[in-house]
């Protein structure tokens, strides 16, 4: 287990190896479909320490301008996968990691899903479910359908194993 592992905070990053995580995986989340901006800051936030960072210092961090942090958080507390906390005695905000955050985006997912395998069905009642059109959103709907059970599935099972670990520690 590496000191940075078992707590111990001395060790030295590799600030260059750091960048060029962050810069990777924001890159991976903006061919996911995240903003570009939000995915960067998502990835500094990720890769920090503390889960948390000022604006001046994510805008330091990432060398951007403090309207592109603006933008860029506004996206990720209106999507909520940060949130935004007063600093005690000051008047300059915190973005912060949401503990587990990548299973809390992935229950949002499943959220849309539902939406989608809704529309779906919708949609083929109205072509008639036997049409080769509402066959296929049929289909479409049945297999968003068993991602969402596979999902809530596989999120419990992750939880269970979480806290195992946890009390393993």
């Amino acid at each position: 287990m590496s000191s940075r592992q078992d707590g111990n905070r001395d060790e030295k990053r590799d600030e260059a190896a750091v960048a060029r995580f962050v810069e990777r995986f924001a890159a991976e989340l903006t061919a996911a479909g995240m903003q570009r901006m939000a995915a960067r800051v998502f990835s500094a936030l990720l890769a920090s320490d503390a889960g948390s960072m000022t604006a001046a210092e994510l805008a330091e961090t990432l060398s951007i301008s403090p309207a592109a942090v603006s933008g860029a958080v506004r996206y990720l507390t209106q999507t909520g996968m940060i949130g935004r906390e007063r600093e005690p005695g000051t008047r300059r905000d915190r973005y912060r990691l949401y503990d587990d955050v990548m299973a809390t985006a992935l229950t949002r997912r499943d959220q849309l899903l539902v939406r989608w395998e809704k529309q779906l069905r919708e949609g083929a009642d109205a072509l008639g479910p036997h049409t080769p059109a509402g066959t296929r959103m049929t289909e479409t709907a049945d297999l968003f359908a068993f991602m969402q059970q596979e999902l809530e599935e596989s999120l419990l099972r992750w939880q269970e194993r979480r806290a195992g670990a946890r009390a393993d520690d």
